[in-house]
């Protein structure tokens, strides 16, 4: 996810070291690769798509990049520290980030013809803002983000990219208070990692307007001879979620979504179309009668 974003990055160069990634004086072939990968995709992409008869359907699509909280947590500066330690880079990687985000958005949107909604992923954030990130000594602690400082760039990054932007994290403990104060539009949870203060949050958090996203389905396939969930069995996890805050069902056909729990990136062609057309089944039905599920 890191090395993806040195692709989006503008006029920041990333590198590999031991840990991970790191910023580095000038670009490499660690950012030319990344490029070049980007590239092709977008190629096969824009080529999928037009075979399919999808340019100007009014469908959208979306698009995903490490959030800037994410991104300062996970690259390291050239000293070998966090950048998420210094206030300065952080702000410089975020901007960079949105930039390169716009300018992705901007040319998908061009060459298939559709919307693009933007996708932050944020798993380190929750550990970001309570201070639970490690140093590279005990010595060095990393000090946790201030929630101002973090609604700020967020909402920075939501500015630049001028579109609707959902921030997605599997971790448990996400700060839903300061997620309310942002600018984001919606939230992708995965359902399992819920806690009793997570609902509290998702409830003020649907009430402002805006929207959830569930992660109801599973990321892997189930081991044999275990069959995949129904639709029901995967409805009814939502409607959990629902039933416990109080809402009317249809809540859940206007301010709820349907998601794999934690994303597709280890599962196998076969199951991420699995999980696409289950989530895809469990919204219709949602849509066409949330009563009755």
């Amino acid at each position: 996810m890191i090395g993806r974003a040195g692709a989006l990055l503008v006029d920041v160069a990333i590198d590999t070291v031991p840990r991970g990634y790191r910023v580095a004086a000038r670009p490499g072939a660690v950012s030319r690769r990344a490029a070049s990968l980007l590239g092709e995709d977008i190629d096969a992409l824009e080529e999928a798509w037009e075979k399919s008869g999808l340019r100007g359907s009014g469908h959208a699509v979306k698009v995903q990049a490490p959030g800037p909280i994410t991104l300062a947590a996970q690259l390291e500066l050239t000293n070998g520290h966090r950048a998420i330690t210094d206030p300065g880079a952080v702000r410089d990687l975020a901007a960079s980030l949105a930039e390169g985000v716009a300018a992705h958005r901007a040319e998908l949107s061009r060459r298939l013809d559709a919307a693009v909604v933007v996708q932050f992923d944020e798993p380190s954030m929750p550990a970001a803002l309570a201070g639970r990130l490690t140093g590279v000594t005990s010595l060095t602690p990393v000090h946790p983000v201030d929630e101002s400082v973090a609604v700020e760039i967020l909402d920075q990054c939501a500015d630049t990219v001028g579109t609707d932007v959902l921030l997605h994290s599997c971790a448990p403990g996400l700060p839903w208070k300061m997620l309310q104060r942002s600018a984001i539009n919606a939230v992708s949870v995965d359902a399992s990692v819920l806690e009793v203060a997570d609902l509290d949050g998702i409830g003020e958090f649907v009430e402002s307007g805006r929207t959830v996203m569930l992660g109801v389905v599973g990321s892997s396939a189930p081991a044999a001879p275990a069959r995949p969930p129904s639709v029901r069995e995967i409805a009814a996890g939502a409607v959990a979620v629902a039933d416990r805050l109080g809402f009317a069902r249809s809540v859940l056909r206007e301010r709820f979504g349907i998601t794999p729990a934690c994303g597709l990136a280890g599962a196998t062609p076969q199951w991420a179309r699995t999980v696409i057309e289950l989530a895809q089944r469990v919204a219709d039905a949602f849509a066409n009668d949330p009563e009755g599920i």
